[in-house]
């Protein structure tokens, strides 16, 4: 009789179990390290895209409304109160800005070399600019009537004041008879096809009894107004806000006095310069139009935008930051309607 050997049993012994083991967790470390350099790429990604979107939506803005500076505007620009009895015109900016006291003209083209807030030890700039908007036509009948004081005016009834385009309080109103031209502010929707013009305005635009450049240098000798016509113009100004958060500035585009829209997150400085053709010296790159120049002379904005994420770049542990730069040719300052 013969005995059999029992068969072993089976499974893994301790010594294959702790090479499992320990393949098993640099299989899960690789796994998750690819993972977390993964996320942190796309991060990274996110921070740098996001941050170069900002300043190509903020380029892009400024590009179109520096394209449209001086559409519709009178050459030389518009008059405004001067003279005894005038006060300074206020400008939208940071803080309280206003034009300098004693400007007789708002041109279509106002530059602010350094009158923004100063961020990473350099004072950013501030720019406004002018042109005619087209996407309500006031200009096809003159008007009915302008109130002797020049406080209301009525419009012909053929033309439209209501719609998502029509007139409201803030809006800019150009003036113009053969006798020149005025700029009033609207305080008030229409009513019916009555506009007004009351004291007090936010720009400070109605100073009806200023000596010049107010809408009553319009009237004829014996106090009545030729036929006027009028037009809605649009002020847009550009600078850099380091109040609202000063941990965050932004560039805002401010349409007239109205409300400040962000177009821009991180933004941390913005300087423009100028290229004059006078037929003399044509200066080029100048921060302000030189003595003996006139804003009516430029020809070409150069723009500087400098932009830092709003997130802290999670491998480096500080802001992405990136610049951008372009140039605006000024078309409408350089040419003529002749047929207007």
């Amino acid at each position: 009789m013969r005995n059999h050997a029992a068969p072993p049993d089976g499974g893994f012994s301790l010594g294959e179990t702790m090479i499992a083991l320990v393949l098993t967790l640099v299989v899960l470390s690789t796994a998750v390290e690819t993972m977390a350099r993964s996320m942190s790429l796309a991060t990274t990604s996110r921070v740098i895209s996001s941050t170069n979107h900002g300043l190509q939506a903020a380029t892009s803005f400024m590009v179109r409304d520096l394209m449209q500076t001086g559409q519709g505007i009178p050459l030389g620009g518009i008059p405004l109160p001067s003279g005894a009895g005038a006060t300074a015109v206020n400008r939208p900016g940071p803080g309280t800005m206003q034009f300098p006291v004693g400007l007789a003209t708002l041109p279509a083209l106002s530059p602010g070399n350094g009158l923004g807030p100063t961020l990473l030890g350099v004072a950013t700039d501030v720019v406004s600019v002018l042109y005619a908007d087209r996407t309500l036509e006031l200009g096809k009948f003159p008007l009915v009537s302008i109130s002797p004081d020049g406080t209301e005016i009525t419009v012909n009834a053929a033309t439209s004041l209501t719609g998502p385009s029509g007139l409201r309080a803030g809006d800019l109103i150009l003036f113009t008879n053969p006798l020149g031209n005025a700029l009033q502010m609207v305080t008030a929707a229409p009513v019916g096809q009555t506009v007004t013009f009351a004291d007090n305005d936010p720009m400070a635009l109605n100073q009806r009894t200023a000596a010049g450049g107010t809408i009553l240098n319009l009237r004829a000798e014996d106090g009545t107004f030729p036929p006027t016509t009028i037009a809605r113009i649009t002020m847009v100004s550009y600078y850099v806000d380091n109040v609202t958060d000063p941990d965050l500035p932004r560039l805002i585009r401010r349409v007239n006095m109205g409300d400040r829209l962000a177009i821009a997150m991180g933004v941390e400085n913005l300087q423009i310069t100028y290229d004059l053709v006078d037929g003399v010296t044509n200066p080029t790159n100048v921060e302000n139009v030189p003595l003996g120049n006139g804003p009516n002379q430029v020809r070409k904005a150069n723009i500087f935008l400098l932009a830092r994420s709003q997130d802290q770049n999670p491998q480096t542990g500080e802001f992405f930051r990136n610049s951008m730069a372009t140039q605006v040719g000024l078309r409408s300052l350089s040419f003529v309607d002749r047929y207007r």
